[in-house]
């Protein structure tokens, strides 16, 4: 199997790309194409020892950067990574994409140069959210701000879909977040979206609080973009006020590093429960092509750990499966 990644996208930029690649080579049988400036990327390669068979270099001369506009540098950028990667999964050349790069350029090659699967009003970006019971699939995050209730239920089903066949939770629980529990509760969307969801064929669970979200009552929480793009970034703020917080109050003084010392375990693992490098990337649902965004600050672990799960998009054939889904629900 055949992996294509953009080179180019990250905070962290080729190093921890190209390095994540070569972890991903000496674990398994893949073979990965990175797409980019061939002198930076070969310049990275040869500072380790790796399998050269399996790792192929495409060169490209532009980069799509936060700042330009998502639509204008998809079709503009010809000759950039993200865009030669795009075409590249089109013609076959490989079975999945990951980039690290520009979220809305993303969505928008996905969109532009992939296309939706028949059925799918509205692709959506999904992402895994810690819980107290593990990891909860959100979804969207933010591709779609405004919605109709048809989307909310398509969006449950990729959502069920994708969680079934990646991340093996059986006949997984979709819950629809609200202002409450109630069935009455909520706007229009809201309201319309819950009457379809519970004539569906899905696992509704039905609606939950944004205070319910943490503990992790189901598999699968779906709203619409401006929702979930709030839930996720108040959520990195709260845990990055925690975080810091936390270590402000355990270095004041020689009794609390001390403290520190004892339960360096404990809080290392604790950590580890909301590291989203665990699961590398968030599908972009609803193309008809596997894409992983993974996350711009992504390391090499996390960029290892989302060429893994691309593999696993594609060996599940998720794809296959929404397109099922999608016409029987």
């Amino acid at each position: 199997m055949k992996i294509i990644v953009d080179a180019m996208g990250g905070d962290n930029s080729i190093e921890a790309t190209v390095n994540g690649s070569i972890e991903a080579v000496r674990e398994s049988d893949l073979e990965i194409v990175l797409i980019g400036k061939k002198d930076l990327i070969e310049k990275e390669l040869n500072k380790s020892n790796y399998d050269g068979d399996r790792i192929e270099v495409i060169h490209t001369e532009e980069v799509i950067t936060n700042n330009d506009s998502p639509t204008l540098a998809i079709r503009r950028k010809k000759d950039s990574s993200m865009v030669v990667g795009f075409n590249k999964l089109n013609e076959g050349y490989g079975e999945a994409f990951i980039s690290t790069g520009n979220t809305g350029s993303l969505l928008a090659g996905g969109l532009f140069l992939i296309k939706r699967i028949k059925g799918i009003d509205r692709a959506a970006i999904s992402s895994l959210y810690p819980t107290r019971n593990g990891m909860t699939l959100l979804l969207d995050m933010g591709a779609n701000v405004d919605c109709k209730p048809e989307y909310l239920k398509q969006f449950a089903i990729m959502g069920s879909t994708y969680s079934e066949k990646v991340l093996g939770i059986s006949s997984p629980t979709v819950g629809l977040v609200n202002v409450g529990t109630e069935k009455e509760k909520g706007n229009m969307l809201v309201k319309e979206s819950y009457e379809l969801l519970s004539n569906s064929d899905i696992n509704f669970y039905g609606n939950i609080e944004a205070r319910d979200i943490p503990e992790g009552i189901v598999d699968v929480m779906v709203c619409d973009g401006f929702v979930g793009n709030v839930i996720l970034k108040l959520t990195e703020g709260i845990a990055n006020l925690f975080f810091s917080t936390l270590k402000e109050e355990f270095t004041k003084k020689a009794s609390s590093k001390f403290a520190a010392l004892m339960l360096k375990p404990q809080l290392k693992s604790f950590k580890e429960r909301f590291d989203y490098r665990e699961y590398g990337g968030a599908p972009l649902l609803g193309i008809k092509k596997p894409v992983i965004k993974a996350h711009g600050s992504s390391d090499a672990f996390a960029i290892k750990n989302a060429i893994k799960q691309a593999k696993i998009f594609t060996e599940k054939k998720v794809i296959d499966k929404i397109e099922e889904n999608i016409n029987k629900y």
